[in-house]
């Protein structure tokens, strides 16, 4: 029996010297969409964004941890200047992002939606130029159903086998240009995970697993409630709740600021162009002679703290001085600000800024109904004096071409309706629902019309707020048909404006809109500030009329076009009115806020 327990003890102490925990951090980067420099192009003033500063925080955690792995969910190689002359002017050497990307030892990245917008070309040789794999699993080759991409990495890390497996947003193919996803299909990524964490957990005998997603979260990840339609675009909350076997995972897509541990699993959104940084801990442990997370952390890094690694900037500074010099070139003359100082103001009335860029969609598509949107409350437009190719660029941030569809009455309407929601009116004052900014900013999806006369008033229920809407003095006929220029993303139903999908493409304009713009002032010279006062957001007035009244006086009073009170109140005779009689009168918004 004492010699029994004297082996037991031996064993025992074994064990003890030979049992190990190790913590080992990721660090997660989404939603980068190129950028390395801390600046904001369109300002060329600083910003606190770029890989500069992610590097920065990596050399920091390195410096007291050294098992540190960088991970990336996606839209990487779109959205900055710098990635678009990359893209378009010169491709020739490696992808900027993907240079600082080896540099700093990535592990992987995840495909996102933005990175097919320049076309499979462009991103086969970003995804060839990597040290590290570009993952989804679910994105296939609709004849094989295989995989285009690698689904998944498995690799040793000091005897830890660690997988991370890549998943992206099913939603592609309602805002992608079809000609850059031919013969792609993407399947649902819940369904995938279900099939390949099996696969790396009973096969591959992964100790730690990772799903990196390029997609948000549909439900508020302590409830469970709905935050948003749940149409299929963001499955984050799914992927939580119904796979089993998951470490860690992490999100983008949203844009939104996102870290804690739910369900077990360690989650991270860190915003987006590198503002903040996810960092998760695991602390593992092979007491038992496997190696098990036994503890989960998650936080995020705010890149206000820290600058950016200059080592990494020197690395592609030949790439920025000649974006830089490129963004400097004038193309032409303001005559007049076409400037924002109050985007709320831009989206409750006609604006020189987005009559213009209209009036390019008009121009270089021959149609004369025409709808953009100013994508986020950060563009600011250019004031009178020289245009430079930064100002247009800072305008138009995406890489969008234009078509021409056929559509009715009834889907004009309908678009507008629904552009209507965005915003709310309480006590008198108008301001944004907060369904378009929480959980994640969607200005972009607010459009606003050109070649067609509306009212929007705020004061009627959702779905009843356009009052008014008339093509060439008339009222548009819902059952009618009229060409409509839109860009491709909305075209094909993008943004939920599912009126849209599917609609006949009477002409595709393929250069891109930024330069369209660039070309239209070129080729004018000097460009007006003006406006045509087609449209404004409204709240209506019933108003008893008095002696001495004229819808002339009242047009002043109210700041409308006399004329249009009579149409509004089918008068025939714009002088005459009478002593009592009721008119409707749809009074613009933006004198009141």
């Amino acid at each position: 029996m004492k010699r029994f327990f004297i082996l037991f003890s031996i064993l025992l102490i074994g064990l003890l010297i030979f049992a190990e925990q190790m913590s080992l951090v990721i660090l997660h980067t989404s939603d980068l969409h190129g950028n390395i420099f801390p600046v904001n192009y369109a300002t060329n003033k600083p910003y606190y964004v770029g890989l500069g500063r992610v590097a920065t925080f990596y050399k920091m955690e390195k410096a007291k941890n050294p098992n540190v792995l960088l991970i990336d969910t996606g839209d990487l190689i779109q959205g900055t200047p710098l990635e678009y002359y990359h893209a378009r002017i010169d491709n020739s050497p490696i992808d900027p992002m993907v240079k600082v990307m080896n540099h700093l030892g990535y592990s992987a990245s995840i495909i996102g939606n933005h990175e097919f917008n320049y076309g499979m070309k462009v991103l086969n040789k970003a995804v060839s130029e990597a040290n590290f794999p570009f993952l989804s699993a679910n994105i296939v080759n609709r004849d094989t159903g295989k995989p285009i991409f690698k689904p998944y990495t498995v690799f040793d890390y000091k005897g830890i086998k660690i997988g991370i497996l890549g998943l992206t947003t099913k939603y592609i193919p309602n805002w992608e240009d079809p000609k850059n996803i031919r013969n792609l299909d993407f399947y649902d990524p819940v369904d995938v995970a279900m099939k390949y964490v099996k696969i790396l957990r009973e096969q591959e005998k992964v100790d730690v697993l990772i799903v990196g997603y390029h997609g948000g979260f549909e439900r508020d990840l302590n409830t469970g409630e709905p935050t948003e339609e749940l149409t299929g675009e963001n499955e984050g909350y799914r992927l939580l709740t119904e796979v089993p076997g998951i470490d860690a995972i992490v999100t983008g897509h949203q844009h939104r600021s996102i870290a804690g541990v739910y369900n077990n699993i360690a989650v991270t959104m860190p915003s987006s162009w590198g503002k903040k940084v996810g960092r998760i801990e695991l602390t593992l442990d092979n007491s038992d002679g496997k190696w098990k997370v036994v503890s989960r952390k998650a936080e995020l890094l705010d890149s206000k703290t820290v600058k950016s690694d200059q080592e990494v900037l020197n690395l592609v500074q030949d790439y920025e001085d000649k974006v830089q010099k490129w963004l400097d070139q004038p193309v032409g003359t303001a005559k007049g600000d076409f400037y924002v100082y109050d985007p709320l103001k831009v989206r409750l009335a006609d604006h020189p800024l987005i009559e213009f860029v209209n009036k390019v969609q008009q121009t270089y598509s021959g149609v004369k109904i025409s709808s953009t949107a100013l994508f986020n409350n950060d563009i600011k437009g250019w004031k009178s004096g020289p245009i430079k190719l930064r100002d247009i660029n800072g305008v138009y941030i995406y890489p969008n071409t234009l078509k021409v569809l056929k559509v009715t009455g009834k889907d004009i309407k309908d678009a507008i309706e629904k552009s209507a929601d965005y915003f709310v009116y309480n006590d008198g004052k108008v301001d944004v629902n907060k369904s378009w900014v929480d959980p994640k900013p969607r200005h972009y999806n607010y459009d606003m019309w050109e070649g067609i006369n509306y009212i929007i008033d705020v004061s009627k229920p959702v779905g009843e707020r356009v009052v008014w809407l008339e093509y060439e003095g008339k009222p548009v006929e819902m059952d009618k048909e009229y060409e409509i220029v839109l860009n491709n993303y909305r075209a094909g139903g993008g943004g939920g404006y599912s009126m849209f999908a599917g609609k006949p493409v009477v002409k595709e304009v393929m250069m891109e809109v930024s330069e369209l713009m660039a070309d239209y002032i070129m080729e004018h010279k000097t460009i007006e500030a003006k406006v045509d006062n087609n449209w404004y957001v409204a709240t209506d007035v019933m108003y008893n009329v008095k002696s001495g009244d004229t819808l002339f006086k009242l047009g002043r009073m109210y700041n409308v076009n006399p004329y249009a009170i009579a149409k509004w109140n089918n008068i025939k005779n714009p002088n005459l009115i009478f002593v009592g009689q009721k008119l409707v009168i749809y009074k613009p918004v933006i004198s009141d806020n």
